[in-house]
């Protein structure tokens, strides 16, 4: 085996491992649009969330069927029609969705039975377990269209879809529901897999669809200066929805947003919206940081906080490359677990990627920033000035006029955020008495009073 590929692998597995940890034993429902099936998208979707399931996720699958009902009206000669961005289901409508979703749940088992040879999954078993787990009520007529077998989702069988997850087995739900008295009512995949994520209280609710997810500004072209908005916080995406027309399709922004929305405003904290069209979404989505799609929250899932013991492992691991090259003075276990309420961190799912030490002296009203340190992950993405901006306040809390700090490298990342370049017998006296005059570190200070 290369060294080049044990150099990259090794890094890449201790990236990924915290997110396995902090996923197991939670609950993912994903609904996958009709679209991606029709796309010859399916095996490996299936192969990711077999991949996934064996993490010891439990997957609930909804999948959508609007290209495959539509080429079955087609080949009977009949129209489809929309209104208010849902199906309007006439009794043809209907048995094409019938047809359509018996093929399509057909093709999804038999997807998740053949093994996966030839894949990292080769030789598992995936148990796919569907039923009536929903129980529809009709659309009815809004703005004087009658949406006759069109539906919306009345209840949801929670423990039944409990107990089958606990069993070890995927649930997999077509978008179709029946009333109390046995009608069959077509449902909208968006909101079966929307009420489904709801009612279980899920940790994530992911879309797989047609778009990337939701640019920074919706509706101009795509391009280096218009990217992804990788996480919109609730109030962001409610606010961004306010201002955008009402949807009819599902390539326009407010489609999937609206559901995302809905339910991370009933209480699942996480909801994505990914393409199809890269192959591993799922996988990038959820086992990398900053993920290929959009994520609506419920709340910053950075946090931005003063450290506590717990905090000890993830404060080396992240300041020891820095420590081998150079850039930082090295400091023990034994001393960071001393001063550990002097640091402020970013942590983000269990893992650390920002950290900096406030250092009172109090004789000089300054204090001293040290260990300030970004991962490499997340660096220019403005988390050095986020905990740039909490040790100032910090400092400022008690009482002090100015804070410095000492470098060798950074120089000018200081300079560009208010920093001037000082002698070092500027520092106070307890200061200077350790500082290193081999290592010849610049002394920078910035007021803050």
């Amino acid at each position: 085996m290369s060294s080049v590929f044990n150099f990259t692998f090794v890094p890449w597995f201790r990236s990924v491992a915290p997110y396995i940890h902090k996923f197991r034993n939670q609950t993912f429902v994903v609904g996958i649009a009709g679209e991606a099936i029709a796309a010859g998208k399916l095996h490996h979707i299936a192969q990711d969330l077999a991949m996934i399931q064996s993490m010891g996720v439990k997957v609930v699958l909804v999948h959508g069927f609007r290209p495959q009902v539509n080429e079955q009206l087609k080949a009977k000669g009949h129209a489809p029609r929309y209104s208010h961005g849902m199906r309007v289901t006439d009794e043809v409508a209907l048995d094409c969705a019938q047809e359509a979703a018996g093929q399509l749940r057909y093709e999804i088992e038999a997807a998740f039975s053949q093994g996966l040879p030839n894949t990292p999954m080769a030789g598992a078993t995936v148990r796919v377990i569907s039923g009536n787990f929903l129980t529809a009520r009709p659309v009815g007529i809004v703005d004087g269209v009658d949406f006759q077998h069109s539906g919306l989702v009345r209840k949801v069988d929670v423990a039944g879809i409990t107990r089958t997850l606990d069993f070890g087995a995927m649930v997999l739900l077509s978008p179709f529901g029946f009333s109390p008295t046995g009608e069959a009512f077509n449902l909208n995949m968006e909101e079966v897999a929307t009420s489904v994520a709801t009612a279980l209280q899920a940790d994530k609710l992911i879309f797989v669809t047609e778009i990337p997810g939701i640019r920074i500004q919706p509706g101009q072209p795509e391009g280096e200066d218009n990217p992804i908005d990788t996480e919109l916080p609730l109030a962001a995406a409610e606010k961004l929805l306010a201002e955008l027309p009402a949807p009819n399709q599902p390539t326009d922004t407010a489609f999937y947003l609206q559901h995302c929305v809905t339910a991370c405003k009933n209480g699942v904290e996480r909801s994505h919206i990914i393409p199809f069209a890269v192959d591993g979404a799922i996988l990038l989505e959820v086992y990398v940081h900053d993920g290929i799609g959009t994520m609506v929250v419920d709340e910053k899932l950075e946090s931005l906080r003063e450290a506590s013991v717990d905090d000890v492992g993830g404060i080396l691991h992240l300041i020891e490359p820095f420590e081998k090259d150079g850039t930082l003075v090295k400091r023990s276990r034994t001393e960071i677990e001393r001063d550990v309420g002097n640091y402020t961190v970013i942590e983000h799912d269990g893992v650390i990627f920002a950290c900096a030490a406030l250092y009172p002296y109090p004789e000089g009203k300054t204090a001293e920033m040290a260990a300030l340190t970004v991962s490499p992950q997340v660096q220019g993405q403005g988390d050095g000035e986020r905990i740039l901006k909490r040790i100032e306040q910090r400092a400022r809390a008690a009482g002090l006029d100015s804070i410095f700090v000492l470098t060798t490298r950074t120089t000018h990342w200081f300079l560009k955020r208010g920093f001037v370049l000082v002698d070092p017998d500027w520092l106070p006296e307890a200061r200077k008495r350790k500082y290193n005059w081999n290592r010849k570190s610049q002394v920078l200070v910035k007021k803050i009073a």
